[in-house]
């Protein structure tokens, strides 16, 4: 397991490392959110779902921030915009926690959201194109996975701190939890110094402004993949309906369908993430051998199996273990996206199209909770369990055709900037 790590640079650890982690503390800050719904919306004064909005706003300005950081990184460098773009999620973060009405809270949620879809692009973008070609796949897992590790941060912050605020202001104490949940941040922007930037970008810097760096780099780009690009929008799509239709309302329906405590919520939740974190090194790592495709396949369709005990238990034990095999699944197949992805865009623009086809698919599912918080009241009287079943059945079978229907690109080179002219 350590070999691919033995075969890096120190410079090489170092930027992998920073990029994971920004990748973890940018998910940490949203997850922060999905485990104080409740007390969110008794703070405010308004319903549940309509504090769901703000998940929606959130992935719905997710593409802009993959267009707008993703650009900047074209032209200035992936290091320095990163570095720029883990301030600016911080920033928001902490707006959000001094947000004084509901509708301001819902436009820090949007900035948020921008940030947010800046910093997946950038990083996997320094990651990729600075690790050898050996062991990519592992390395995609595990930068992946970062996703996961700030999921479960935020339910670890969750359960040991938010059962402990007490007093008349208990509902609002989901702003001090936004606060915490920005402190690491100086550890991640203390590691960027030192990293060496992309050699990619380097060797493609003294290409003309024409070639490289002007606005039209990407509309050509799109133009001459375009079914590459619709192919992994969609792809993208079933991935955001398949993580975010899981995980994002996951803590409600153990709270409100099986009455479980914060604590208890909180254990369920992490287990489910290290469920997740195993399986995208598991599946990761299987890419480099079986391929991007299949795997990707293999992962969803697994998922389904393990609907009964993930949503229908009755015990936490249960739910704990139901939880860890379908984020297993579910996270197993994220594990491939940063290196597939990547493996599938031209070089010229590789900061911009795989993040911008990411959070594209992200504002495709971007409705996911709320039309489940609706599907619930509507259908099952405020019971999530059987809305969030047939979401995974449904999103499972579309995600293995999609990924069928994509070639496989497994071991391209990405240490050479590519021409699109």
């Amino acid at each position: 397991m350590l070999r691919p790590f033995q075969a890096l640079s120190s410079a090489q650890r170092r930027t992998f490392l920073a990029c994971f982690l920004g990748w973890t503390l940018d998910a940490f800050d949203f997850f922060v959110l999905t485990f104080c719904l409740h007390a969110v919306a008794t703070d405010f004064h308004v319903s549940a779902m309509t504090v769901t909005k703000s998940l929606f706003w959130t992935l719905c300005m997710r593409p802009i921030g993959a267009l707008l950081f993703g650009a900047l990184a074209e032209r200035y460098g992936r290091r320095r915009v990163l570095m720029i773009n883990i301030l600016c999620f911080s920033a928001f973060e902490i707006a959000s926690a001094f947000a004084p009405t509901f509708g301001i809270f819902l436009a820090t949620r949007a900035l948020f959201g921008i940030a947010m879809g800046g910093e997946w692009g950038v990083g996997a973008a320094l990651a990729m194109e600075t690790l050898p070609i050996e062991g990519r796949g592992f390395f995609s897992g595990l930068l992946q996975e970062g996703y996961v590790t700030g999921n479960l941060l935020a339910a670890a912050l969750y359960g040991l701190v938010f059962p402990h605020l007490h007093g008349s202001g208990y509902a609002a104490n989901w702003r001090l939890l936004f606060c915490l949940a920005t402190v690491p941040t100086l550890l991640v922007f203390y590691l960027l110094l030192g990293v060496t930037e992309s050699p990619v970008w380097l060797a493609g810097r003294h290409q003309s402004a024409s070639q490289q760096h002007s606005a039209s780099a990407l509309l050509v780009s799109v133009k001459r993949f375009f079914p590459t690009f619709l192919i992994l929008t969609a792809l993208m799509t079933c991935f955001a309906s398949f993580s975010h239709g899981t995980q994002d309302l996951y803590p409600t329906l153990l709270q409100r369908d099986y009455h479980l405590s914060p604590q208890t919520t909180s254990s369920v939740a992490i287990v489910g993430n290290l469920g997740a974190f195993f399986g995208g090194l598991t599946f990761g790592a299987l890419s480099e051998k079986l391929g991007r495709r299949r795997m990707i396949v293999t992962a969803a369709l697994l998922a389904i199996p393990a609907i009964p005990l993930w949503a229908w238990s009755h015990t936490a034990v249960l739910l704990a273990c139901g939880g860890f095999l379908m984020q297993f699944m579910v996270q197993g197949a994220w594990g491939i996206v940063p290196v597939h992805l990547n493996e599938m865009s031209p070089g010229p623009v590789r900061a911009i199209f795989p993040g911008l086809t990411y959070q594209l698919g992200n504002l495709c599912a971007a409705w996911n909770s709320h039309v489940q918080e609706t599907a619930a009241s509507s259908f099952y009287g405020g019971r999530l369990a059987p809305v969030m079943a047939w979401t995974v059945l449904i999103v499972g079978l579309a995600l293995a055709a999609f990924a069928a229907l994509g070639r496989e690109a497994k071991g391209a080179n990405l240490s050479v900037p590519e021409s699109i002219c």
